[in-house]
């Protein structure tokens, strides 16, 4: 039977990022995506410029209408654009405590928009990423939600918060190469080639990935390294169908 991942996230109309990501990704990793919006935007593959919250009681009925009929292995939650629609995820996340969930903390998008409301910070160091099995911040969300500079401290410092793991990705600094560092029981630094240019929608493909692999019943670390194996190659043949950053090319 195919294990599944439940998405929450939002709709990103350029399918760079978002929604349109986190199916391609779960679908090539080999689990079957079902869907809940928490937002649409208004996106191309330059920059975003505003978000639309869909309505909590809408948000909550797409969620507990699926999860009634389709139990899900693995939950994967992306864009929650403000603090509001956030809380209203805390008793659904507690009812399925025991299936494991990747916190992709989406704060601002690649080209720079923002994306969620800045009282989103408090609550997500305070509920969401204690209930994460991991979270997968790039190295700006990364430093936004623990104040640490450093990567590998600011893994350690959301693990600190309550996260089971951080995945602390390294495509925003300025190093020769890519270099994510998983912090947990234990930590482990991978090193990833540089890919020329820009790209849109790494950070939804990372952790949806990672999702299907926990779906699939492989363990963090195991998830974690088949998910950046998976980064790596979508960024190697990565497409440019707009005018602004290249997309990953999601595929098995």
């Amino acid at each position: 039977m195919t294990p599944v991942v439940l998405v929450i996230s939002g709709h990103d109309p350029s399918g760079g990022a978002g929604l349109v990501a986190d199916i391609q990704s779960v679908s090539a990793c080999g689990a079957h995506p079902t869907l809940a919006i928490s937002a649409l935007t208004e996106q191309d593959t330059r920059n975003a410029y505003a978000v639309f919250p869909v309505p909590v009681p809408q948000l909550l009925a797409q969620i507990q209408r699926v999860v009634a009929d389709i139990r899900p292995q693995a939950i994967k939650i992306g864009l929650l654009p403000n603090p509001t629609i956030a809380q209203s995820l805390l008793p659904v996340l507690d009812r399925l405590a025991d299936v494991p969930l990747v916190l992709d903390p989406v704060l601002i998008a690649s080209g720079g928009g923002t994306l969620a409301d800045a009282d989103l910070t408090p609550l997500l160091r305070e509920a969401l990423i204690p209930r994460a099995t991991v979270v997968t911040p790039n190295l700006p969300e990364a430093q936004a939600l623990t104040g640490c500079p450093d990567p590998v401290e600011a893994g350690h410092a959301l693990v600190g918060m309550g996260a089971g793991w951080a995945l602390v990705t390294g495509g925003d600094a300025a190093t020769p190469d890519v270099a994510n560092h998983l912090i947990g029981p234990e930590c482990t630094t991978t090193r990833w080639p540089r890919r020329p240019g820009s790209f849109h929608g790494t950070g939804c493909t990372l952790a949806s990935a990672l999702a299907a692999g926990l779906a699939l019943g492989r363990s963090v670390p195991e998830a974690a390294l088949a998910a950046q194996q998976f980064v790596d190659r979508a960024l190697s043949t990565a497409l440019r169908p707009g005018r602004g950053q290249a997309i990953p090319h999601r595929q098995r």
